[in-house]
């Protein structure tokens, strides 16, 4: 089965910053993508906020399994009509994975209901991130540990609710620790957060962290049928009980009221 990922990128640091074009020169966008193809099984295309809509279409949303999500500087500019649709098919079952600065995205705040906020610090130190659930999907084909060279630092607390599974926790040079792989559920929709991807420096051509990224895609792709599938709103009247059932009280609700649903 192909799965249809979709990477959307800021795509402004690539084409501002000397030192980051270097690296990507055609965006980390394009280069997470084309790691998410190797092998065949994904089906990974691009979008970025310069595009109208930002890239993400109903249409596009619509035939997109697993979402990838990077951004830093232009959070704010994220429309909001859009936050709201990719919300939609999050929670009717489209995965979405947010990568680095994209914990404080629009989508991810929206979908964890927190600030999402964390302790930073840009030094180039070394990451080791630990594989701390190696049995969990996400960690197939990985070491007891990744090692990064150079990236930011991101320490606790990280404030998010309490994942479902924490699948990495990083240590820093500098001393502090971080959960830095964790899931979560929102609706049908699975979620992913994963923290290496500091722009000024190669993560995304490490052969391991691109492991865990197509690993993650096939996680979070959910071929079960869609919540609007099954109908339009789960918060439906049911007159009908298991058991036998003697009505009883005053209702509050007439017959066919329009918004209770």
């Amino acid at each position: 089965m192909t799965i249809r990922a979709l990477v959307w990128g800021e795509n402004i640091h690539e084409r501002e910053n000397a030192e980051v074009a270097k690296l990507y020169p055609d965006g980390m966008h394009s280069t997470i993508a084309a790691a998410l193809r190797e092998g065949g099984e994904i089906e990974a295309e691009t979008a970025t906020l310069q595009e109208p809509e930002h890239g993400l279409t109903e249409a596009r949303l619509e035939r997109t399994d697993v979402l990838l999500w990077w951004g830093h500087r232009a959070h704010g500019d994220v429309d909001d009509a859009i936050v709201e649709r990719v919300q939609a098919r999050v929670w009717e079952g489209m995965g979405l994975i947010v990568l680095h600065s994209g914990h404080f995205s629009k989508i991810f705040k929206r979908l964890m209901g927190t600030p999402c906020s964390l302790r930073w610090r840009e030094a180039g130190e070394r990451e080791r991130l630990w594989v701390i659930n190696p049995s969990h999907p996400i960690a197939a084909g990985l070491g007891e540990h990744i090692e990064i060279p150079m990236t930011e630092m991101y320490g606790e607390p990280f404030t998010v609710p309490e994942p479902a599974e924490t699948v990495f926790v990083s240590w820093y040079e500098g001393g502090e620790v971080f959960r830095s792989g964790l899931t979560f559920q929102r609706g049908a929709g699975r979620i992913f957060y994963f923290s290496p991807g500091h722009e000024t420096y190669p993560i995304y051509h490490q052969g391991d962290v691109q492991i865990v990224l197509r690993n993650a895609v096939r996680w979070a792709h959910n071929p079960a049928p869609r919540w609007r599938d099954i109908g339009e709103a789960p918060n439906v009247p049911t007159k009908e009980a298991p058991e036998a059932l003697e009505e009883r009280g005053p209702k509050l609700h007439a017959e066919g009221e329009a918004g209770f649903r």
